[in-house]
C-alpha cells in the first residue's frame, strides 16, 4: 500500500496552479486587445473558455464554475493607450477557491504588467542613455534548482505513509489481544510488562524500516531523487521517530478496549499530525497557537529533517535539536505505555 501511494500521490500533489479557466470580455476588438489575448492564452497557465459580449454573460460563466477569472477589456482600450498613455482593465475572480483565484489573478496581473512594458517600449522612444537608474537582479534557486514539486513533496509524503502504517498497526495490536481473549493468557504468564511492550513494538519498528527503504528506492528510481546528505542519517532519525510513533500507538492500544475505539483515537491524532505537519501548509504561515501545537507533533520534525537531508544535505549538527525532541517523545510515550499496561490476574 505505501509503495502504490508513493507512486501516485506525488504526481497529483502539486502546489503550482494550472488550468485557470478564463473568460474574455473584449469591448475594443483592437490590435492591442488581440495581442494581449494571444499573450495570456500562450502563457500556459490559462485555458480560454470563450468570448462573451456582455458582463452579465461573463458572470454566468463564473456562477456555473465554467470560468475562474473574467478579464474585461474596455472600449477605446487601444486609443486611450496611444493618445493618453493610459488605460485600464477589470479582473473579476471566482474566490470560492481562494488559493486558485488569488494565484490566477496574480498570474494575470504579471502578464498585464509584461504586456504594458512591451507597449511602452513600442510607443516611447527612449534616449540612448537611460536617465532612470536600473538595478540588474540575478537570482538562483538554492537546494531545488528546477523548482520541482516532487522533490519537495516526496520526502514529506514518505513520512506520512510511514506514520500511518506505524501508528494504526501499533494501535490495533494490544486491542486485538483483548478482543480475542489471548491477553488473559499473557497476563498470567511470567512475561514482564516491558518485555510484552517491546515484543509488540520491535516487529513494527523493523517493518517501518522496510517501508522507508521501499520509499527511498521509489524516490530514487521513479522520481530521480537522491539525498544530498547522508542516507544513514535518515535511518538514524527514523529509528528514533518510529520508537516515538509506535509508543503513541501502543499507548492508545493500552487505553482502548476495542479495535473500533483504537481506530477512532488514532484517526483523530493522525488528522492533526497530517494537516499540521507542515506538508501542505507552511508552519510559519499558521497562527501562533497552531505553531505551538506543532511543537508536540512528531510528524512536523521528521518532515523537516527529511527535507533538510534530502534537499540541503544537512548534517547531524543541523538536526540535533529535532533529534533531541523526538528522543524525548520516544522515552515519554513508551514509558507511559509500559506503566499504563496492567497485568491482571
Amino acid at each position: 500500500m505505501p509503495a502504490i501511494q508513493l507512486l501516485i500521490l506525488p504526481l497529483a500533489a502539486d502546489y503550482e496552479v494550472k488550468n485557470v479557466y478564463l473568460t474574455i470580455l473584449d469591448h475594443d476588438h483592437s490590435t492591442y486587445s488581440q495581442q494581449f489575448i494571444n499573450k495570456i492564452g500562450a502563457s500556459g497557465y490559462f485555458v480560454l473558455t470563450g468570448y462573451v459580449d456582455s458582463y452579465q454573460n461573463a458572470l454566468h460563466t463564473l456562477e456555473k464554475d465554467e470560468a475562474d477569472i473574467i478579464i474585461e477589456i474596455p472600449k477605446n482600450f487601444e486609443r486611450d493607450l496611444i493618445r493618453e498613455s493610459r488605460s485600464s482593465m477589470a479582473i473579476s475572480v471566482n474566490a470560492v477557491n481562494g488559493a486558485k483565484g488569488n494565484i490566477g489573478a496574480a498570474y494575470a496581473s504579471t502578464i498585464i504588467a509584461e504586456f504594458n512594458n512591451e507597449i511602452r517600449a513600442e510607443l516611447i522612444q527612449l534616449p540612448r542613455v537611460n536617465p532612470v537608474p536600473m538595478i540588474d537582479v540575478q537570482w538562483s534557486n538554492r537546494y531545488n534548482e528546477h523548482m520541482s514539486y516532487q522533490l519537495y513533496m516526496v520526502p514529506g509524503i514518505l513520512v506520512l505513509l510511514l506514520t500511518m502504517v506505524g501508528s494504526f498497526m501499533a494501535a490495533l495490536n494490544i486491542v486485538h489481544e483483548k478482543e480475542t481473549g489471548t491477553i488473559e493468557q499473557i497476563n498470567v504468564s511470567p512475561v514482564k510488562k516491558y518485555q510484552f511492550i517491546m515484543g509488540k513494538l520491535i516487529p513494527f519498528w523493523l517493518l517501518g524500516f522496510v517501508v522507508l527503504t521501499i520509499g527511498l528506492l521509489i524516490a530514487r528510481f521513479v522520481y530521480g531523487i537522491l539525498p544530498e546528505g547522508n542516507i544513514g542519517l535518515i535511518y538514524l532519525f527514523a529509528a528514533v521517530y518510529l520508537l516515538a510513533l509506535l509508543g503513541i500507538g501502543l499507548l492508545v492500544s493500552t487505553y482502548a478496549e476495542t479495535q473500533q475505539q483504537a481506530m477512532f483515537i488514532s484517526f483523530f491524532f493522525m488528522m492533526i499530525f497530517i494537516l499540521m505537519g507542515g506538508l501542505y501548509t507552511s508552519i510559519d504561515s499558521m497562527p501562533y497557537w497552531a505553531q505551538v501545537v506543532t511543537k508536540f507533533n512528531p510528524v512536523s520534525y521528521f518532515i523537516e529533517v527529511m527535507r533538510m537531508i534530502v534537499m540541503k544535505g544537512s548534517s547531524f549538527r543541523d538536526i540535533q535539536s529535532n533529534f533531541l525532541v523526538i528522543g524525548i517523545m520516544a522515552v515519554v510515550f513508551n514509558t507511559w505505555a509500559v506503566l499504563n499496561y496492567r497485568k491482571r490476574l
